[in-house]
C-alpha cells in the first residue's frame, strides 16, 4: 500500500469552495504598495478559524483514518524519489502551489496587506504539507521525504515568487485526469472506482504548467486575456511504485513499458475571463484547477510523436 500522496487536491477544492465566491483568486494586480486597505477582523477570525479548522480536521482524519493502522516508529527519513516516474512529486508540488495561492487570496479578501497575505500564504501552503511528511516520518513503512520536502517548497515558491515579481499569477499549475486500462490490475494501488482513480492512478494523470499570454503583453493588447499555452507531463505502464509485476493475487499482468509523456497545448485562464456574473466568477474560479480539454501534442520516452485531437 502507498500512502496518500496527493490528499491535499481534496482540501484544495473544499478550500475553493469554500472561498471562490467571496474573492476569487485575486487574479487582477494586486500593487504590492498598497497598504491602505483597513483589516477586517470579522472576516480575519472566519478566515482563521475556518483554515484551523481545515487545518486539524484534515490532519488529525489522515492520521486516525489512515496512519494508526500502520506499525509506527522512531522519526526516520525515506528516498522515494524513484516511485511513480516522479508523478507524486510533481502532485506535492501542485497541491503547495494551491494551498498557498488560497492562503494568500483569503487573507487579502481579511484585509492584510499584499506582502504580508503573500508570505502568509506561503507558510500555510508550506506547514500543511510539512505536517503530512512528519506523519510520514513516523510510520514504519514509509519516512520523511527529502524528495516530498523540495517538490513542496517548489510549489510554495512558484506562488510566491509570481506574486512578488508581477502581482498575479501568469503561471498556474493544473491538472487532468482520464481513464486508464491500468486500475483493474492492481486496484489496491490504483483504485477501484472512478473517485479512487482520480487521485490514486497516475497514468491517467496529467500535470501541466499553463502560461497566459496576454499578461506579457501591453495591457492595450487585443490579443484574449484568458487564453494560454499549457505544457504537460504525465507517465503510464504503471502498476507498481518503482516497477511492475506480472502477477496480483493470482491474476496475470502483462508485461508493461514504463514511459513518460510530455505534451503542448492551448488552454483557457478561466479567472480572466472578464463576467459580472457573481455565480459565473464562482463557477470559473473552482474549475480554473482543472487543464481544458483541447488539442494537444505528445512526446514520449517510446520516441512517439502523437496528435490528439482532444486531450485531457
Amino acid at each position: 500500500m502507498r500512502r496518500p500522496a496527493i490528499q491535499g487536491i481534496c482540501l484544495c477544492i473544499l478550500l475553493i469552495c469554500l472561498f471562490s465566491n467571496q474573492h476569487g483568486w485575486c487574479q487582477k494586480k494586486d500593487s504590492l504598495s498598497s497598504d491602505s486597505t483597513p483589516i477586517n477582523k470579522d472576516r480575519l477570525t472566519k478566515v482563521l478559524a475556518v483554515e484551523g479548522a481545515v487545518y486539524l480536521g484534515t490532519l488529525g482524519g489522515l492520521y486516525f483514518a489512515w496512519y494508526q493502522n500502520y506499525p509506527q516508529s522512531s522519526f526516520h527519513l525515506f528516498n522515494d524519489n524513484g516511485e511513480w516516474m516522479q508523478m507524486d512529486k510533481i502532485a506535492h508540488t501542485t497541491t503547495a502551489y494551491y494551498i498557498s495561492r488560497i492562503g494568500y487570496a483569503t487573507y487579502r479578501w481579511s484585509g492584510l496587506k499584499p506582502k504580508t497575505s503573500i508570505w502568509l500564504g506561503g507558510a500555510l501552503g508550506f506547514a500543511y504539507m510539512l505536517n503530512i511528511e512528519i506523519l510520514d516520518g513516523f510510520s514504519s513503512e514509509w519516512g520523511f521525504s527529502l524528495g516530498d520536502l523540495t517538490a513542496n517548497t517548489l510549489g510554495c515558491a512558484i506562488f510566491i515568487g509570481q506574486q512578488l515579481g508581477w502581482d498575479e499569477q501568469r503561471f498556474v499549475l493544473k491538472y487532468s485526469y482520464h481513464p486508464t486500462q491500468y486500475p483493474p490490475y492492481r486496484p489496491d494501488l490504483l483504485g477501484d472506482n472512478i473517485i479512487q482513480n482520480l487521485i490514486k492512478d497516475y497514468n491517467g494523470m496529467t500535470f501541466w504548467l499553463s502560461g497566459n499570454i496576454h499578461s506579457f503583453l501591453p495591457e492595450e493588447s487585443k490579443f484574449p486575456r484568458w487564453l494560454n499555452i499549457a505544457f504537460g507531463y504525465g507517465a503510464e505502464g504503471m502498476t507498481g511504485a518503482y516497477g511492475n509485476t506480472l502477477d496480483y493475487k493470482g491474476n496475470t499482468i502483462p508485461e508493461l513499458d514504463r514511459y513518460r509523456k510530455f505534451f503542448f497545448s492551448i488552454d483557457v485562464d478561466l479567472t480572466r475571463i472578464r463576467t459580472r456574473s457573481k455565480v459565473l466568477k464562482g463557477i470559473f474560479t473552482v474549475l480554473s484547477f482543472i487543464k481544458i480539454p483541447a488539442p494537444a501534442i505528445e512526446y514520449n520516452t517510446l520516441g512517439q510523436v502523437k496528435f490528439h485531437p482532444f486531450y485531457f
